[in-house]
């Protein structure tokens, strides 16, 4: 498994004061990718489906809770503050958005319910320390609502890739129009799906492209 690193993220300023502390809010590649991360069966199919229903737009993130069938169970979008990429931020706006839109499982001995980041940015598919907070505020967000951690994916211009797996593909990305939900098929979806607003809606799972 190979990964391409840039130094930095898009749009990002650090300090050297505050550098080590937030460095270990940062999760590396490798550790990623060691760490026992459910695959999901079908990429695409997620990321399609979160593309069309919340149309991000540039810095955008859009955290998604799926059962064991990969049925999408609630979603949230948002824009985090232009701050410098920080693990402990990151996990407090998750956490956050979450506990807006799902009640949490922590009474499980194990958890039963997957959560998904798509983030949405500019520049390339390679890792940056701001994908690597987003890892590390996904992870621990997750243990704090009795989530199992899952997959992270980007969103960029070149197109979507599921961080530490090696798998992507051209589309959507950045600059693609979203699929039309209503030209879905929505066999075996739950009967509706709470989103980040408060409403309630059927949920109709979008076609992969």
């Amino acid at each position: 498994m190979t990964f391409g690193f840039a130094s930095t993220a898009p749009g990002s300023f650090a300090s050297p004061a505050g550098s080590a502390s937030r460095l270990a809010r940062v999760l590396e590649p490798a550790e990623w990718a060691s760490a026992g991360i459910p695959l999901l069966r079908d990429p695409r199919d997620v990321v399609t489906g979160l593309h069309a229903r919340h149309r991000p737009g540039p810095a955008t993130a859009v955290v998604a809770v799926l059962d064991h069938d990969e049925r999408l169970i609630a979603s949230a979008s948002f824009t985090p503050r232009p701050i410098v990429a920080d693990g402990w931020d990151f996990r407090n706006a998750l956490l956050a958005h979450l506990r807006r839109v799902l009640p949490h499982d922590l009474r499980r001995r194990t958890p039963v319910r997957t959560a998904v980041l798509l983030y949405c940015r500019a520049g390339d598919a390679r890792w940056t320390e701001e994908d690597g907070a987003w890892m590390w505020g996904l992870r621990d967000a997750c243990t704090l609502h009795g989530l199992r951690c899952g997959a992270y994916i980007t969103l960029t211009g070149e197109g979507w890739q599921v961080m530490g797996e090696g798998r992507g593909g051209r589309s959507p990305h950045t600059g693609s129009p979203p699929a039309d939900l209503s030209d879905a098929g929505a066999q075996g979806a739950p009967p509706s799906l709470r989103r980040a607003s408060g409403a309630t809606e059927p949920l109709r799972r979008a076609a992969a492209r």
